[in-house]
């Protein structure tokens, strides 16, 4: 029998039906290509990349409205290379122009559920009017071809409209979390260049309010008088009154109702169309480029071949136009013709069960989950009726690894067994995922039974070398549409963050693990492993031991600096009931994970996380060993770092 790293048995979880490999896109694309298998096919993605990708184009409907010369060009060197080149397609005409002009005009596109029981949807007639709408006015507003528009809006329907309006005219949108201070928004309002700002007057999170517009224009003002920001347009979300600057600011709803008509700009490939930048805990973000062709293709094929997507499929995901997920629900969702369900706040409020009332209101068949946010509802969900779940056929999981008994609850308690959990994992700089869990082959819990099309994906030693069996670093060999087109502005910092460990390889900064029956599973970041007498180890792998003891809720596990062993390993944990016995709690730690990784545990109110769920690993670091904590503009106020307590630098209690 299989083990795993602590020696426990390997059971098989998930084992898919007739039905599951008779509707997979990749499957049937498979057979229509001549390939025995799905290994075959894979090897043919990586060795040809020429004729698989223009085959992916066809299979996958991806318009192109003038034909692309050749796939790759890279000419530039492997780390900048074109993709599609000399093709025209927009992101526009992909995801709304096409399906208002066919069979689906009428079916719902876009859906919005706030966490104050507002809910609001577009057919993809209605979404097009919108979009031809708002990029007509945002010509008219001088919003150009290239010109940056920073989105810091909820999920509401405008937010997809805004992005793909200014895809239509050539714009680059710069998506922006919501809950970002007035200092995080102007760094990438200053950053970007913007000449627009798409906001709101406000949103709710747990049912309070939030004053968008305020932060938009603390973050204005604090540009300077000769920053390139002109306008703000406004969506009346909450219908709170709002300072409103002349010559400035304007109502998206007061915008001209029938404006002169624009036509959509013929977007090479490689243009940009987004700039989503991603925080560190130093430094400034990073501006990450993703452009039509590149994103259009890369989100087709997760969605398509990844998670099995049609268009009679209904998409949720609790999201924010800040965060990666929300321009792929756009443009792999809509793209592929399927409903998206954009949820705002919380998975567990205003009740413990709420992801699963949103699939029963709107009959979903692939829910958006995060380990983070089931452990979350688990805790509260005991004795819950989780409703009629009977459209969802799978669940999507991605943001950070699993740990075993939180997968099992959702694929057992919550899915009675019979849905799958498709694992997903990757990042915003490669575009979406590099490592999937097919719904049509058998999968191990919180796994990945392969890489996605056309991905070279390995797991590397320090020296760069392949390793099977063992935890090492998550490397791609080769290159695919959807990786980053650089940092916005900044090559040199792109080239010395994913290029400069090993020689034209992308060093990802997972790490990562595959046994040899091709199980992949991820371990956590890089930058987060602990080593302990010379053994790494990530902290996932401890947390995900810790948290077979059914009195920890949560577990967030760092290692500290150990003058005799080098690191030590401390645990800060959330328990169902703060009277537990920490001695016990302790020991059966210490049983759970093994003497040689046994932690040190503080019991903590809270885990410190990102507006998004993640827990801030590093934050936790920083503030146990009193060094500083860097940009903390995601944390989630209900979850405050001061909760995690100060230590001596040695892991002692």
């Amino acid at each position: 029998m299989d083990i795993d790293l602590f020696g426990a048995p390997v059971r098989p979880a998930w084992i898919p039906g007739n039905a599951d490999r008779d509707r997979s896109r990749l499957l049937q694309a498979m057979k229509n290509w001549g390939y025995p298998d799905l290994a075959a096919l894979h090897r043919a993605s990586i060795a040809d990349p020429e004729t698989f990708w223009r085959a992916v184009v066809e299979d996958l409907g991806i318009a192109f409205d003038v034909p692309f010369e050749r796939v790759l060009d890279d000419s530039a060197g492997k780390q900048f290379p074109r993709w599609f080149a000399g093709g025209r397609i927009n992101a526009a005409e992909l995801c709304s122009h096409r399906h208002a002009a066919g069979h689906l005009a009428d079916k719902a596109a876009v859906v919005y559920e706030g966490d104050a029981g507002q809910r609001r949807s577009l057919t993809f007639r209605e979404l097009d009017q919108e979009v031809r709408r708002f990029a007509a006015n945002l010509t008219a507003l001088g919003v150009s071809r290239g010109d940056r528009v920073v989105l810091f809006v909820p999920v509401v329907p405008e937010a997809t409209v805004a992005f793909l309006a200014c895809a239509m005219i050539g714009a680059i949108t710069v998506p922006a979390f919501t809950g970002y201070s007035a200092d995080a928004l102007a760094t990438r309002l200053r950053d970007s260049e913007a000449v627009a700002m798409i906001t709101a007057d406000g949103t709710t999170r747990r049912g309070k309010r939030v004053e968008l517009k305020a932060t938009a224009d603390e973050a204005a003002d604090s540009l300077g008088p000769d920053a390139g920001l002109r306008h703000i347009v406004v969506v009346r979300h909450l219908g709170d009154p709002v300072p409103m600057r002349d010559a400035r600011d304007v109502y998206y709803d007061e915008l001209d109702a029938d404006p002169r008509p624009v036509e959509t700009a013929g977007t090479e490939s490689n243009d940009p169309l987004c700039i989503v930048y991603t925080s560190g805990t130093t430094g400034k973000p990073k501006g990450i480029v993703h452009s039509h062709g590149g994103l259009g293709v890369k989100a087709a094929v997760d969605f398509g071949y990844g998670f099995d997507v049609h268009s009679d499929d209904v998409i949720a995901w609790i999201s924010d136009m800040g965060w990666l997920v929300g321009p792929l629900m756009i443009m792999g969702g809509l793209q592929l013709g399927a409903t998206i369900v954009l949820t705002e706040g919380l998975p567990n409020y205003p009740s413990p069960t709420r992801l699963f009332d949103i699939v029963t209101r709107n009959r979903v068949t692939l829910q958006g989950v995060a380990p983070t946010a089931i452990r979350a509802v688990a805790a509260n969900s005991s004795d819950a009726d989780f409703g009629d779940l009977s459209s969802l056929r799978a669940f999507v999981s991605t943001g950070e690894a699993w740990d075993e008994p939180t997968w099992w609850w959702l694929f057992e308690q919550v899915g009675g067994s019979r849905r799958p959990i498709i694992n997903y994992s990757g990042g915003t700089e490669v575009g979406g995922g590099l490592l999937v869990g097919y719904p049509f082959l058998p999968m191990e819990a919180a796994a990945f039974n392969g890489p996605l099309p056309g991905i070279d994906a390995a797991v590397l030693d320090a020296a760069g070398q392949p390793i099977v069996g063992d935890v090492g670093e998550l490397a791609v060999l080769n290159t695919f549409p959807g990786m980053t087109h650089a940092f916005w502005q900044d090559e040199e910092r792109y080239l010395e963050t994913y290029w400069k460990t090993w020689d034209g390889i992308w060093h990802h900064g997972d790490l990562a693990s595959v046994d040899a029956r091709g199980t992949w599973r991820i371990h956590g970041r890089s930058d987060d492993t602990i080593k302990v007498s010379g053994r790494r180890i990530g902290p996932a792998e401890i947390e995900t031991a810790l948290l077979k003891d059914p009195r920890i809720v949560e577990a967030a596990v760092i290692g500290v600096p150990d003058e005799r062993r080098g690191q030590r390993v401390v645990a800060f944990a959330v328990l169902r009931d703060a009277a537990t016995d920490h001695d016990d709690i302790v020991a059966t730690a210490e049983a759970n994970v093994g003497r040689s990784f046994a932690p040190a545990v503080y019991v903590v109110n809270s885990l410190p996380k990102t507006k998004n769920g993640k827990i801030m690993r590093r934050a936790i670091r920083a503030r146990h060993l009193g060094s500083p904590v860097g940009d903390m503009s995601s944390l989630d106020p209900a979850t405050p770092l001061e909760d995690i307590p100060l230590g001596t630098g040695t892991g002692e209690q």
